[in-house]
């Protein structure tokens, strides 16, 4: 299997909202964006898949190591074989996978936000940098294009946090912010016995309604210069938004299950904001 295949596995196996975004990309900018989302990807495994917290650190100290000897031109492993050629044309720079790997360590480290800062700052790693890549990936011209693709990236986060909060909770963690839930009067034991209560309600529309703050502010970031260019991210959060929604309407029934879209619906949502420019 070549690198490009195995990158090209990753993010189809993957199943993720982000590959039909992909799909209507120039094959040059597809490369670039399916080899940088297979690190994400490899590393985020890391964190999910390894049971044994000290197995897991040794393996993302691992990757550490190769994305220092890929930039200094000794690649090893696949997806940073795909990715190296690509990297210097679309500005993806080892800072940015160093932070991915970062935000990852931090879901070792941290099972628990005190309040929404803190839970911002590791956003920022794990989405506000992936946005930040994405974006130069796809074509942004304008600097200003940076803050909206943080912003997106904080909304996609907010979004999956609200749809993984059950599945979170099977391995000991809550990202919604501690002062918030005592703020409803939800405790953490009820989220990790998976326990529903209107009070549980009130908290996670309270979290959904800032996330589509979020949606709303980053789309109105986005300079008009860079709008065309950017289209694969408006296709992601036609996606994204539209699984919010869907989460909504199922009444944020997220502790014993994951609500989704089908592949077909999410290919639809990319398909109307490539061919109509429409969000849903």
């Amino acid at each position: 299997m070549t690198p490009q295949q195995y990158v090209q596995q990753k993010a189809v196996a993957s199943g993720s909202s982000f590959y039909y975004a992909f799909l209507f990309l120039p094959a040059p900018r597809r490369a670039a964006i399916t080899a940088f989302y297979a690190f994400c990807r490899e590393v985020d495994d890391v964190v999910d898949e390894v049971s044994d917290p000290g197995v897991a650190r040794t393996k993302l100290a691992w990757w550490q190591a190769e994305v220092a000897k890929a930039y200094a031109g000794q690649p090893t492993h696949p997806v940073m074989l795909a990715l190296m050629p690509l990297a210097a044309d679309y500005g993806i720079e080892q800072r940015h996978l160093q932070a991915v790997i970062d935000g990852c360590q931090m879901d070792l480290e941290q099972t628990r936000y005190l309040d929404f800062a803190g839970l911002k700052s590791y956003c920022h790693l794990v989405a506000g940098i992936v946005g930040e890549v994405a974006a130069r990936i796809f074509g942004q011209t304008d600097p200003r294009t940076t803050e909206y693709a943080h912003t997106l990236g904080l909304a996609f986060q907010l979004t999956n946090i609200i749809r993984d909060v059950g599945e979170d909770a099977m391995l000991g963690r809550i990202y919604l912010p501690v002062n918030e839930l005592q703020q409803f009067d939800v405790k953490a034991h009820e989220i990790l016995k998976r326990t529903y209560s209107d009070r549980f309600t009130a908290l996670m529309r309270f979290q959904a309604e800032r996330a589509h703050r979020l949606y709303d502010e980053a789309l109105a970031l986005l300079p008009d210069a860079d709008r065309r260019a950017q289209k694969p991210g408006l296709m992601m959060a036609n996606i994204y938004r539209t699984l919010l929604r869907e989460i909504e309407h199922e009444n944020f029934q997220v502790l014993h299950q994951r609500i989704r879209l089908t592949p077909l619906r999410k290919f639809w949502l990319a398909w109307k904001v490539q061919a109509l420019g429409r969000m849903s």
